[in-house]
Formats: C-alpha cells, sequence, structure tokens
C-alpha cells in the first residue's frame, strides 16, 4: 500500500535533497541557495538544468542518471507527487539531483543571473484559458531570462497539440532559434535517438497507448529583445489530460 500524503511530505522534511518554499515562504527572507547552488549544495560547477512542472520526478531522475557530470532540479508545487522521485534519488544516492517544491510562478526567486543553463517542460498543463499561466508564454519566458544563461535552451515535451502550436507561434513570432522540432519524436528519424525520446514517464506511456503523438521542440532563448505574445487562434484540444474530456465548448482560443 502507498504512503499517504502525510507520510510523504514527514518524509520529504527529512530529506537534504527537497526544499520546500511556497507562496509566502520567502516574504521576509531571501532563498539562502541563491546564486550559490553550485557551491553550497552541488560542490561543483557543473551546469544546472531544471525541470518545471516535474509531478513525480521521474525525468529529473532519468536526466540525473543519464548525465551524472550535470545537476538536475525539478521543480512542482505537489509535494506529495515530488516524493516519489526525491525518494528514488536518495535511495540511490544521487548528489547531482534535488527538488524544489514551490509555485513556479515565483521561480526567478530561486536563481540568480545566469545560474541556470536549460529548462525541461515536460507535458505541462496547455493552459487552454489563460495565456499567463502558459509555461512556455512571453510572461514565463521573461521570468526565465532572469536565471537562464545567455541563448540557454528550453525543452518543451508534450501531448497536447494546443500548447505545442501555441509554443510554435510564440517562438516564431520572437525569432527564437529552434534546434529541434518534431510532431511525433518516436516517429521521427532526427529526434528518435535524442534525450528527450531516451526518457518516458509513467503518464506518457499511458498516452502513447492512445495513439497520442508526442511532441517536441528545443529552441534558445536570448536575453536581447523585447518578447511578444501572438495573436493568432489555435484549436483547442479534445481533452485536459488522461481520462479527461475537454472541458470548454469553445473549439479555439488564443
Amino acid at each position: 500500500m502507498s504512503k499517504g500524503k502525510l507520510a510523504k511530505f514527514a518524509d520529504m522534511a527529512t530529506y537534504d535533497n527537497v526544499f520546500q518554499y511556497p507562496y509566502g515562504a520567502l516574504e521576509h527572507a531571501d532563498f539562502p541557495l541563491r546564486g550559490r547552488w553550485h557551491e553550497d549544495y552541488f560542490h561543483n560547477q557543473n551546469p544546472i538544468v531544471l525541470e518545471l512542472g516535474c509531478g513525480k520526478g521521474e525525468y529529473t531522475v532519468g536526466l540525473g542518471k543519464l548525465f551524472p557530470d550535470m545537476n538536475f532540479i525539478g521543480v512542482d508545487i505537489k509535494g506529495a507527487r515530488m516524493w516519489t522521485g526525491a525518494t528514488q534519488a536518495t535511495q540511490d544516492g544521487m548528489t547531482n539531483v534535488a527538488f524544489l517544491r514551490t509555485n513556479i510562478e515565483i521561480i526567478d526567486k530561486f536563481f540568480a543571473e545566469n545560474e541556470v543553463q536549460e529548462i525541461w517542460l515536460t507535458f505541462s498543463d496547455p493552459q487552454m484559458k489563460n495565456p499567463r499561466k502558459r509555461l512556455t508564454s512571453t510572461y514565463f519566458l521573461e521570468r526565465y531570462r532572469r536565471f537562464l544563461v545567455d541563448q540557454g535552451i528550453i525543452h518543451l515535451k508534450t501531448d497536447s497539440n494546443f500548447l505545442f502550436t501555441y509554443t510554435s507561434y510564440v517562438v516564431d513570432c520572437n525569432a527564437l532559434p529552434v534546434l529541434a522540432k518534431t510532431e511525433d519524436l518516436y516517429g521521427s528519424d532526427t529526434c528518435r535517438d535524442s534525450v528527450a525520446a531516451s526518457i518516458q514517464t509513467y503518464y506518457e506511456g499511458m498516452w502513447i497507448e492512445r495513439d497520442l503523438n508526442i511532441r517536441y521542440m528545443q529552441f534558445r532563448l536570448p536575453h536581447d529583445g523585447e518578447l511578444t505574445e501572438p495573436d493568432i487562434e489555435i484549436p483547442l484540444d479534445d481533452y485536459r489530460s488522461y481520462h479527461r474530456d475537454k472541458r470548454s465548448s469553445k473549439e479555439s482560443a488564443k
């Protein structure tokens, strides 16, 4: 029988690789590791990579195993889910993996200028009703610029045609350099052997069983230039997530 939420939170309170700072926790103090992740936590100068909206942390742990000479931090507000990855990393003695439980809206409070090299967005909520909440919106890209190195890399892996199309418009509208792009990650000759295809989450396997294409995009985010939101109607997805129907009666959204 799996542990309940309270037991999982109790576990994580004892983990050295978990930092819990939801809204309000930084109201009267700065995050102590901001600008100090290399020196005070990882104790090396290896590149730092974030997974935003990491869920159970499977991808963060998977990346940490593939690239032991890089540092990975999974970020999510759902602590009970994060427990899975944090527990595995702890049991496996992984020193290049950490987890941060916080709201992604305040992510720039945890990392200093040029402290992060790459960001992974794996199966983020497409937020079809609210452009400001999409993790590839200019609202969030501006935040990423505050701690991502110039020309830092952003990876988007999604089953949502809406989010993939929206992100494509954001990238095109702002002339962001695209390094890789496919609407069928596992059927693509150019991306099939990529890092994005080498790790598969539990829910990703379910989506593939439903014959949903996994889409992938990799692009750079320069520091210079004003970012502009696209003003284009995009067809909505027919579903929200696994075994859920579309909630909105609308057929498209910006």
